[in-house]
């Protein structure tokens, strides 16, 4: 390696998640780990390199990038172990979130590129958004002060069916719907029984509320927590029937209208629970009702909101109201997460065309992002916006945002080189070194 500083070093998490790659790229992608956590501006690949140090080994660096993203589920295997065991302990239950989000990228050979729908448009964008779509799984970690925090693990790149012909036969991918990414995900969680020693519960949007979705999960022991359409087909629990030959019921004879359900004035329960870090109060109506989709019973919440009524469900019949709402809720951090990882740590940035560089760049940001938080997780306030002194007019007191957490970790992480550097004594090319790139990471 060229690159003079060794700071990365005092981070052991950057060396542990390396480990899964081949021993030449290993030490590369440490210090890519570094370089990212420091790059400011665009954050480019080229960005991570400088930051990083090694830009007289610039083509080294892509093909290690490309590696991360083939090794991607070895990586991620040793986030957790290194980075978020500490944070896993004592938890009742695990609760992973899934959603999908794209990233723009523009250029025609940008493999397994398409046109998505663009679930942010804002004022001035369009409905579609060029470039790539990912399903990602998060893990949802609650804060004794900060509430609940979404830290990704792992992702999967989509790519639609009708894009693929557009793909050449050597990078074509095997065609699975969002839906099957997503199962693939959780049982991803599954294979490894020491991690998922609790049990697993997983709440997802609207789109997931299918049976290729629902059945594969809830066959490994995962319950799933889930927005219902309003015209579902609801049938009623079965009677148990004495003395009748055969096989039991499985669903009713009775179908249930959640619009009906609504419209009785009976059923209706007003309670307070704790959602989005606040106590709030929710009318809401609940009942068992089976559900083809999910293969059996399953738990009805009715919320009556100012816009109008929402349905919600649980594959566990015995779970609660406030489960239900509060997991819903918490699903919320997911879509917090990916503003950060978008707008904080420049997800989907990176300027690189080949499919396994974009999905080792995009993973990289994810887990920067989660080994930020974790790094954060049991500092103080006070520490994390320590910045704030300087801006006397910014006194609101609010919880420190991610911008705040990365900014105090890059701090510390550039001390340590400084230490570092400075400890070498006398050694004039070794602190010129030092002082040329921190000038270029400031300006």
């Amino acid at each position: 390696m060229t690159s003079s500083h060794m700071a990365h070093r005092r981070c052991h998490w950057f060396s542990a998640l390396a480990t899964p790659l081949d021993a030449r790229s290993a030490p590369r992608l440490a210090c890519l780990f570094f370089g990212a956590v420091l790059a400011r501006g665009r954050r480019t690949v080229t960005r991570w390199i400088r930051a990083a140090g090694l830009s007289a080994e610039f083509r080294p660096c892509y093909t290690t990038v490309a590696a991360a993203g083939k090794s991607a589920d070895g990586v991620a295997v040793r986030l957790i172990h290194e980075v978020l065991e500490p944070l896993l302990a004592g938890m009742s239950r695990v609760v992973l979130a899934l959603d999908d989000t794209p990233t723009p990228r523009h250029g025609p050979h940008v493999q397994r590129a398409g046109v998505p729908h663009n679930p942010t448009p804002g004022p001035a964008g369009g409905p579609f958004v060029y470039g790539h779509v990912w399903v990602v799984l998060g893990l949802l970690a609650a804060h004794p002060t900060w509430g609940v925090i979404a830290l990704p693990l792992l992702a999967r790149l989509y790519v639609r069916k009708k894009d693929r012909p557009a793909i050449d036969k050597k990078h074509r991918p095997t065609f699975a719907t969002e839906l099957e990414l997503a199962v693939e995900l959780v049982r991803w969680v599954k294979g490894w029984r020491d991690f998922v020693a609790a049990p697993v519960w997983v709440v997802a949007d609207g789109a997931c509320a299918k049976g290729a979705f629902l059945k594969p999960l809830i066959g490994t022991g995962v319950v799933v927590v889930s927005r219902r359409r309003k015209d579902a087909a609801l049938w009623t629990v079965p009677v148990a029937r004495a003395g009748k030959r055969g096989r039991p019921r499985k669903y009713g004879e009775s179908r249930i209208a959640l619009a009906k359900r609504v419209g009785q004035t009976r059923g209706w329960t007003t309670g307070t629970f704790e959602l989005y870090g606040e106590a709030t109060p929710k009318k809401y109506k609940t009942f068992l009702a089976t559900w083809r989709p999910a293969g059996g019973v399953t738990r009805v919440v009715l919320v009556d909101e100012p816009k109008g009524w929402i349905a919600f469900f649980c594959t566990d019949a015995n779970a609660t109201v406030a489960d239900i709402l509060g997991l819903v809720a918490d699903r919320f951090s997911l879509e917090t997460c990916f503003r950060d990882c978008k707008e904080v740590v420049g997800a989907g940035q990176q300027q690189v065309r080949h499919v396994w560089a974009s999905v080792g760049s995009f993973h990289i940001c994810l887990w920067t992002f989660t080994m930020t938080e974790a790094w954060a997780w049991n500092r103080s306030g006070d520490e994390l916006v320590a910045h704030r002194n300087a801006s006397p007019w910014d006194h609101k007191p609010r919880r420190p945002s991610h911008a705040d957490k990365r900014r105090a970790w890059r701090r510390e992480l550039l001390a340590e080189d400084i230490e570092a550097g400075l400890q070498v004594g006398g050694n004039s090319a070794r602190i010129r070194d030092l002082a040329e790139r921190l000038l270029d990471l400031a300006a």
